[in-house]
């Protein structure tokens, strides 16, 4: 596993790969469709751990963690 930070950048600078949302960052994904994922299953390798991480950070309304990442 990453170091955490490095693990928040990572969701600010990743794009997602494919689907409905193909090309928004992580981090910009609406909650419905990480909702979705939880209830069908995240993908496997790290687009699905990043998924993974961005649906607990969003359930928590931990949000706010990741803007003073954006601004850098």
């Amino acid at each position: 596993m990453l170091d955490p930070k490095k693990e928040l950048f990572l969701l600010i600078d990743t794009k997602m790969p494919f689907g409905k949302y193909k090309g928004r960052f992580i981090c910009d994904l609406p909650e419905p469709y990480l909702v979705w994922f939880r209830t069908k299953g995240f993908p496997e390798g790290k687009i699905g751990e990043l998924l993974a991480s961005m649906y607990e950070i969003k359930l928590n309304g931990l949000e706010y963690l990741l803007e003073p990442l954006r601004n850098k």
